[in-house]
C-alpha cells in the first residue's frame, strides 16, 4: 500500500531533515558520483526504455543530470537560507520580517516517459535536499529507467524508507498519490491528466506542481541567420523523434524570408537519417500508441489542406515505430498542428506579414511552455521575447534551457502551474513562512492595540500625513507623531 511507503517516508524525513545541510549534500553528492561512474549504462538504459538515440540520452539526459546535480548541491544551501526582507515602514519600524523556509516532508514525483530520466532526476535531487521523503513512479513504459534512478539514490547513505521507486499503472497512479497523505505531487505529463489530479487533489488542496504540454513557436525574424534557424528549428522539431514538450511545432516566419528559410529546413529535413545507430539523426518514437496517435493528427491535417512540404527518407526495415520527420505548409489556425499538442517529428512553417503578427499567433496557442525569437538584432529579439507568453523564451535557441539547471522550467495556460529547476524550482520543494520580529525593546503595546481614544486616532491621523504628504505636511505632523510615539511604552 502506498500509504505505508509514505509513512515509512515520513517517519525517515523527520531523521533527514534534522540533519545539517552538508550532510544531506555529502550523501546525494555520493549518488551524483555513482551517476558519473555509470554514464554509459544510464545512456543505453534510456536509449533501450524510451527508444532515443544514445547521444540525445547523453546530451539532453545523462549530461544535464550529472551538471543540475553538481548546481543544486552547491545552490541548495543558499536557496533554504533565512532572508530578511527590507522596506519597513514608519508605522512599523519596530517589526523585522524574515523568510524562513523548511520541508514540505512527503514529495510525491509522477515523471514522464519522453525525458524518463533527466526530469525526475532533478525533481528527486532538489526534494532530497530540500529534506523531504520522495516517493518516485516513472512512466510504464520506461520501467528500467525508474529502476535505475532507483540504484543512483540508494546508493546515497539515505535512511531506510527515506525514497522509494514504486511501480504503479498509470491510470491508477494520481489517485493512489493523492490519497496516500503525500504533502506535495509533482506532475509531468498530458494537460488532460493534470486537470484530472487538479480536480481529484482540490478536496484535500495538495498543493500541484503541473508541467503539462506545449505546442511552442518560433518567430524568424526578416534579419535572421537562416542557416542557423533552419538548423535550429531542425533540432528543436525533429530531436527525440519530437517527443518534447518544449520542441518546436509551428514556426511563423517573415514573408520576405520565408520561401529561402522553407527551401533551407525542407532540405535539412530530406538530408535527416532514422534509424538507432551512432550514425543515425532520428530514432523511433517510444511507443506504437504514440506513432499512431501522432500519425492521426498529421493525416487530418493533410485532409484538412495542408502540404507535405518535405519529409525525411524511412528506410525499410526499420521497424514500425518510426515516423519520418516532416515540415507542412499551407496550414491553416484550426488544424491540429497550429492548435494542439503533436508529440512526433513534424514542424508547420507559416508566413507572417511583420513582428506583431508573429507575436500575435504564436500567443494564440491556449499552450505558453516555450518560444523562441530568431534574429541578428539582438534588441529587436529580446524586445519580441518578452511579449512571448511563455515560461520560458530563447533567443536564438530553443528547447535547451531545460538543459540549464539555474533557470525555470515550466508554462502559462495550459502547459501547467508552478516551475521546476533553478531557484524557483528548489523553492517548490518548500515551505515558505514569514517570521515577523519585534526589535523595540520594552514595548508594550502597538500604537493601533486598545485602549482607543481621540489622541490616539490624531496621532494615526498625523503618522499618515507624515508618510504621505510632501515637507510641510511632514513638518505639520511631526508633533503628533512624537506625541503618539510613547505609546509604545505605556502600560
Amino acid at each position: 500500500m502506498l500509504t505505508d511507503i509514505v509513512t515509512k517516508a515520513r517517519s525517515a524525513q523527520k531523521i533527514w531533515s534534522a540533519l545539517p545541510y552538508g550532510k544531506r549534500a555529502a550523501a546525494l553528492r555520493g549518488a551524483a558520483k555513482f551517476l558519473a561512474s555509470h554514464i554509459d549504462d544510464v545512456t543505453e538504459v534510456i536509449h533501450r526504455d524510451n527508444g532515443k538515440l544514445l547521444l540525445d540520452a547523453l546530451a539532453t539526459e545523462a549530461l544535464p543530470a550529472i551538471l543540475a546535480a553538481g548546481y543544486y548541491i552547491k545552490q541548495g544551501k543558499k536557496f533554504m537560507s533565512p532572508r530578511n526582507i527590507g522596506g519597513r515602514n514608519l508605522l512599523m519600524f519596530n517589526k523585522k520580517s524574515r523568510m524562513v523556509y523548511g520541508p514540505w516532508g512527503v514529495i510525491g514525483i509522477i515523471s514522464p516517459w519522453n525525458y524518463p530520466f533527466a526530469i525526475p532526476f532533478s525533481e528527486v535531487l532538489m526534494a532530497l535536499l530540500a529534506g523531504n521523503g520522495v516517493i518516485l513512479k516513472t512512466a510504464s513504459v520506461t520501467p528500467n529507467v525508474g529502476r535505475m534512478l532507483e540504484k543512483i539514490f540508494l546508493s546515497a547513505d539515505l535512511p531506510d524508507g527515506l525514497f522509494t521507486f514504486v511501480e504503479i499503472p498509470g491510470a491508477e497512479a494520481g489517485p493512489a498519490f493523492i490519497e496516500s497523505g503525500i504533502d506535495k505531487l509533482f506532475f509531468t505529463g498530458s494537460t488532460a491528466t493534470g486537470r484530472l489530479l487538479m480536480g481529484l487533489a482540490a478536496p484535500r488542496l495538495l498543493p500541484l506542481v503541473l508541467e503539462l504540454g506545449g505546442s511552442d513557436g518560433a518567430i524568424i525574424c526578416a534579419d535572421a541567420d537562416l542557416d542557423k534557424a533552419a538548423a535550429g528549428v531542425m533540432w528543436a522539431g525533429f530531436s527525440n523523434a519530437g517527443q518534447s514538450c518544449g520542441g518546436i511545432q509551428r514556426v511563423l516566419v517573415h514573408r520576405d524570408v520565408y520561401a529561402p528559410f522553407l527551401e533551407k529546413l525542407c532540405a535539412l529535413t530530406r538530408s535527416l537519417r532514422l534509424g538507432s545507430g551512432p550514425d543515425c539523426d532520428v530514432g523511433p518514437m517510444t511507443s506504437a500508441r504514440q506513432r499512431d496517435t501522432a500519425q492521426k493528427q498529421i493525416a487530418e491535417c493533410v485532409r484538412m489542406g495542408a502540404t507535405v512540404a518535405a519529409r525525411s527518407p524511412l528506410p525499410e526495415g526499420l521497424g514500425d515505430i518510426f515516423l519520418p520527420a516532416m515540415v507542412l505548409t499551407g496550414v491553416t489556425a484550426d488544424m491540429p498542428v497550429m492548435k494542439d499538442e503533436i508529440f512526433g517529428p513534424v514542424v508547420a512553417v507559416v508566413p507572417v506579414s511583420d513582428d506583431d503578427e508573429a507575436v500575435a499567433m504564436i500567443n494564440r496557442s491556449p499552450y505558453g511552455l516555450t518560444g523562441s525569437v530568431w534574429s541578428r538584432s539582438h534588441r529587436r529579439a529580446m524586445g519580441l521575447a518578452m511579449r512571448v507568453n511563455a515560461g520560458a523564451v530563447m533567443v536564438n535557441d530553443h528547447l535547451m534551457s531545460h538543459g540549464l539547471a539555474e533557470t525555470p522550467w515550466g508554462g502559462f495556460g495550459d502547459s501547467g502551474l508552478g516551475r521546476t529547476h533553478g531557484e524557483m524550482g528548489f523553492r517548490e520543494m518548500l515551505k515558505a513562512r514569514v517570521i515577523v520580529d519585534e526589535t523595540l525593546p520594552g514595548v508594550k503595546r502597538n500604537l493601533w492595540w486598545q485602549p482607543y481614544s481621540e489622541g490616539v486616532y490624531r496621532g494615526m491621523r498625523a503618522i499618515t500625513a507624515m508618510v504621505s504628504g510632501g515637507l510641510g505636511a511632514k513638518l505639520r505632523a511631526l508633533p503628533g507623531v512624537l506625541g503618539i510615539f510613547f505609546r509604545y511604552w505605556s502600560p
